[in-house]
């Protein structure tokens, strides 16, 4: 019975779909939608040069520099959160660089990449990089600041070093807010990796997108809106997964 609400759900969305586009020639009916689909995806891995290359190809593409940019952000940015929770002063200092830059859209940070790496693809990678670093910073650092102070008491008394404190102590306690972060930012990075790779073209899921709309193929695109979703329900349950096993065993 638990399948039942999300397929009811997803049966009315198709019918609703399907009595908008009643009788319409610009935008496409549910079934010419799964007819364009089962033709994608008998496929999805063929190679007709660089500029064209199945739909799965292009999804493992985007995965690829989500997982760089995501990567860097994650070594970088856990470090620095557990810096900024522990070193009062230079929480201080780094606080207002976080709190100026943090609201600035991604996407803005990707003519800087261009600019830098003279390529779209380390472009791409540096602009999830930027835009997957805070939610792990900020969401590390505030676990860090909750440790009841009677943990680190015990650690003074026992005369533990930095490395212990932070291994046996503030990582334990820490690690759940580090995985809300995690899964912040691959939701935040999956999203942005679509529209970067639209503007910088290439091989990737949002240049196909936005190369299925020069053909005005959009049933290919409604196609892509689903897979997009798909990968990224299943990047923010593998992550929610993770997180409620740590629970369990906690």
């Amino acid at each position: 019975m638990a399948v039942l609400p999300p397929l009811l759900g997803v049966a009315l969305l198709i019918g609703i779909w399907a009595l908008l586009t009643a009788g319409s020639t610009s935008f496409p009916s549910p079934r010419a939608t799964f007819d364009a689909a089962v033709k994608l995806f008998a496929d999805p891995f063929y190679r007709n040069g660089p500029n064209d290359q199945g739909i799965g190809w292009n999804v493992l593409f985007s995965l690829q520099r989500v997982g760089l940019g995501f990567g860097l952000a994650a070594a970088i940015g856990i470090p620095l959160g557990f810096a900024i929770g522990r070193v009062e002063f230079f929480a201080r200092m780094v606080s207002p660089l976080i709190s100026l830059l943090k609201p600035v859209s991604p996407l803005a940070w990707l003519p800087i990449g261009l600019l830098v790496f003279k390529a779209a693809h380390p472009a791409a990678i540096w602009t999830i990089f930027i835009c997957s670093i805070w939610p792990m910073v900020i969401n590390t650092a505030v676990g860090v600041q909750r440790v009841p102070q009677d943990y680190l008491n015990v650690a003074r008394v026992l005369n533990l070093s930095e490395w212990k404190v932070i291994t046996r102590i503030l990582l334990p306690a820490v690690l759940p807010y580090m995985l809300t972060g995690v899964r912040l930012s691959v939701g935040t990075a999956w999203l942005v990796i679509v529209a970067a790779e639209m503007l910088t073209g290439g091989v990737g899921i949002g240049f196909w997108v936005w190369d299925e709309w020069n053909n005005l193929n959009v049933q290919h695109i409604i196609v892509a809106i689903f897979v997009i979703g798909a990968v990224g329900l299943l990047l923010e349950q593998t992550l929610m997964w993770i997180a409620r096993r740590y629970g369990h065993e906690d």
